[in-house]
């Protein structure tokens, strides 16, 4: 399919700005530079408002950041420590996205993308990082490896639906968004469980409880 001659309709582009936001709660450094590519390339027929992404010097930083994530992300606990500082840099990020996309469309357009994206972002990483914080809690790393390579693919993905098929990814993103409402709460007070555990004092042995 010539993604490149597919028009950006109102679907496109809500799908756009929604699957950006929500990439980057997962992804951001992939999204900006799989995005930035496909556009400089002529893969892709960026908005204006986010042609900035095909500029090199933006490529260069992102793809620098990539390389730096994809391998930070695969290591256990550290890929917790990433996720926390990430916290003020994937929301924002992905709460800029969504209001570029619409970037021609009037301020009361961006405002309204700014807050969808960030919505899904915040969403998507607290998400993720609480799935990565409980999967942390077990000692060997392979299954923290193993849900890294998934989001990888999982990301990837989405951004090849929301340019070839902006209708599907609509409706996958409002499952994702009923999953995350369902999952968030549970991920939390699993959490929380486990931290409450390694603060309860452990009997001295010998002691009778």
């Amino acid at each position: 399919m010539d993604l490149a001659h597919l028009p950006l309709d109102f679907a496109g582009l809500l799908a756009l700005a929604a699957g950006l936001g929500w990439a980057s709660g997962l992804r951001l450094y992939a999204t900006l530079f799989v995005v930035g590519v496909a556009g400089n390339l002529g893969w892709i027929v960026l908005p204006d408002g986010l042609r900035l992404l095909e500029h090199p010097l933006v490529l260069g930083a992102a793809g620098l950041m990539l390389v730096i994530e994809f391998f930070a992300d695969k290591i256990p606990l550290l890929d917790s420590v990433w996720d926390t500082v990430h916290t003020f840099i994937r929301i924002p990020a992905g709460a800029a996205l969504a209001a570029m996309v619409f970037g021609g469309q009037g301020v009361e357009w961006q405002t309204g993308m700014a807050l969808l994206g960030g919505t899904l972002a915040a969403g998507t990483h607290f998400t993720k990082a609480g799935t990565r914080a409980m999967i942390n809690a077990s000692p060997e790393p392979f299954s923290n490896i193993a849900a890294s390579f998934g989001e990888d693919v999982v990301a990837l993905t989405g951004l090849w639906l929301m340019f070839a098929h902006p209708w599907l990814m609509l409706a996958l993103l409002l499952l994702l968004v009923a999953m995350i409402a369902w999952l968030l709460p549970r991920l939390w007070r699993g959490i929380s469980g486990f931290i409450r555990g390694l603060s309860l004092p452990r009997p001295t042995p010998g002691t009778n409880s």
